[in-house]
């Protein structure tokens, strides 16, 4: 059966008979994973393996494993990484050990990931840090400059590429000055088109050309669309993020389920690939709504199957990393600073 546009989460810490065969069936072109899908390390190899046999491939699965409060990996028996603010603060003081301590970071948030078969980060975050805007980003962001947030985030996905992991820039055009959050409600940004385009927007598009893919924001720019939020929005995607910011990668939705959106899954999975995303994103596990999504999800084909294609290729091969090394490297860029260095 030919790939879908489509990324789906599961229900538990290992799948149902009936997610097997909805998997077999719909066969999504990734999986992405939660805190409710991990217990030990041996139970996530094993459940990643069961996702690819569900479509007989080495299918890309995702996390969200930013650090800080966005980890579905955690201590004690993962390492709790810093949230991307410390970097950020280590930046206005050292920023060359700013950008090293960041790739030293995410080689080792990616030996972790691909130590349990999981290839795919939705990291970094290059929403920048707004003062007053919904704390829903808030340390998530590197800093509320645009150019120290490009350059560390490229840094990340440099880290995470040397061992073997795909990032996913986020939220693209910008999530950093919204005044909701997404998961609850839609956002709204107001600000003219010439203040984003120096601030939110020329962050992504100073990382644009390193990454392979994005993730969408689900938030209403009135200065470009006042009708539409960026993940429905033909204007913003072919406007801004294909245009103005110059991204070619592989761009998926934000998940369909939150509640930013309107209208039936099915619906929301079909105005975002009409508007032009190329992969749609649903991370709850529930099934019914799964299969709604099922029913939008096209057969990845043309352009959107080179970015695919180009995507699972950045996800490359893991080195060697001596795990105890590389932090104290990371913690020595601290140091030298004069900042207190992450826990090990």
């Amino acid at each position: 059966m030919s790939v879908t546009a489509a990324i789906y989460g599961l229900m538990g810490e290992s799948l149902t008979p009936e997610e097997k065969a909805f998997f077999r069936d719909a066969d999504p072109w990734g999986f992405i994973v939660f805190a409710r899908n991990i217990d030990r390390p041996k139970q996530i190899i094993r459940l990643m393996g069961e996702l690819r046999d569900c479509v007989g491939r080495d299918a890309p699965i995702f996390i969200d494993q930013e650090g800080g409060r966005v980890q579905r990996l955690k201590a004690p028996l993962w390492r709790a990484a810093p949230p991307a603010a410390r970097f950020g603060e280590l930046w206005d003081r050292e920023p060359e050990l700013a950008l090293e301590a960041v790739r030293q970071n995410h080689r080792l948030l990616a030996q972790e990931l691909r130590d349990l078969g999981i290839d795919c980060d939705c990291a970094p975050v290059v929403d920048l840090a707004i003062p007053g805007a919904d704390a829903v980003i808030g340390d998530r962001a590197f800093h509320a400059e645009p150019g120290p947030v490009a350059e560390m985030a490229r840094a990340a996905l440099a880290g995470l590429k040397d061992q073997g992991v795909a990032g996913v820039i986020k939220h693209i055009p910008g999530h950093g000055r919204a005044d909701a959050d997404s998961h609850y409600a839609l956002p709204v940004v107001r600000e003219d088109h010439e203040t984003l385009h120096e601030t939110d927007f020329a962050a992504f598009k100073g990382v644009a050309e390193a990454a392979s893919m994005a993730m969408t924001a689900h938030v209403t720019y009135t200065a470009i669309d006042p009708e539409n939020c960026a993940t429905l929005s033909k204007d913003v995607i072919a406007q801004i993020i294909r245009g103005e910011m110059g991204f070619d990668g592989l761009l998926m939705s934000d998940d369909l389920s939150m509640k930013a959106l309107s209208g039936t899954l099915r619906q929301r999975g079909e105005r975002a690939l009409k508007a032009g995303c190329d992969m749609l994103l649903h991370c709850n596990g529930e099934r019914a709504e799964m299969v709604e999504v099922a029913h939008a999800a096209i057969t990845l084909s043309g352009k959107a199957l080179e970015r695919a294609r180009a995507a699972e290729e950045a996800r490359g091969t893991a080195q060697g990393l001596d795990v105890a090394a590389t932090h104290d490297a990371m913690a020595r860029c601290f140091a030298e600073a004069g900042l207190e260095a992450p826990a090990p």
